[in-house]
């Protein structure tokens, strides 16, 4: 006859196994849980990099002074040369021939009027000087305003593309001619007759530095006397644009 407590140990031991086993499951779905936290866890990043600032020597390289003009670039409006003042002429057999550079720094030295008027001029043919950039792929070009008048009686013949400017060590033949007068291809020029077009050339050309126009066998290199008279209406044109309220 098997005795009460015997039972009564029995369903103790029953019931102990039960609790330990329940614990063990528990204990391999907490460690699985754990595991699969883990595996789905974004994974750590890694310690950025320190961030190395280049010497300045090095971030200084990357820039050619040379072509930086934000210390010549003054406020527009505030100048009062007219066009005469800055442009370049060289004459031969009874034909004058005048250049102007179309350059935002050194037109910005121009009364309002005329800086507005050659600003307008460019506007207007801003598509075709697009395309032109696009086909040669150059970063820059150089716009020039240029004039051809006839001094003497009869007819003077002129020829457009003879027109070229050293410049830093360079001779720049034009890229293209885009004529602003309805008879500028004919290339000829009664008395006192006067035929524009816009030069194009590649924008290597640095104008504030010394340069020279060349037409045929004709040479003026006087630009280095203008660009003394355009820094002083530089100097003049801050003054005047600091002491606007």
């Amino acid at each position: 006859m098997t005795d009460v407590r015997d039972v009564r140990d029995v369903r103790d031991v029953r019931d102990v196994g039960v609790v330990r086993a329940m614990r063990r499951r528990l204990a391999l779905a907490g460690a699985a849980l754990l595991l699969a936290g883990c595996a789905n866890a974004p994974p750590a990043a890694p310690p950025a990099a320190p961030v190395r600032t280049p010497p300045p020597s090095a971030a200084n390289a990357a820039a050619d002074p040379a072509r930086d003009s934000s210390a010549q670039l003054v406020p527009p409006g505030f100048g009062s040369l007219r066009q005469d003042d800055i442009a370049l002429r060289v004459s031969q057999f009874g034909l004058q021939v005048r250049a102007l550079p179309l350059d935002e720094t050194v037109i910005r030295v121009l009364s309002p009027d005329s800086y507005h008027a050659l600003r307008d001029l460019i506007a207007s043919q801003l598509e075709r000087l697009r395309a032109l950039q696009r086909r040669t792929a150059l970063p820059r070009l150089s716009v020039w305003y240029v004039s051809f008048f006839a001094l003497q009686q009869g007819e003077t013949r002129f020829s457009p593309m003879e027109f070229n400017i050293s410049n830093v060590g360079r001779d720049f033949q034009p890229l293209d001619v885009i004529p602003l007068s309805p008879g500028f291809g004919s290339q000829r020029l009664r008395q006192r007759e006067v035929q524009h077009a816009l030069y194009v050339f590649d924008g290597q050309i640095d104008v504030n530095q010394p340069l020279a126009i060349v037409y045929e066998t004709a040479r003026n290199d006087e630009w280095s006397i203008l660009l003394q008279r355009i820094e002083r209406e530089r100097a003049l044109v801050r003054s005047r644009a600091a002491g606007k309220p």
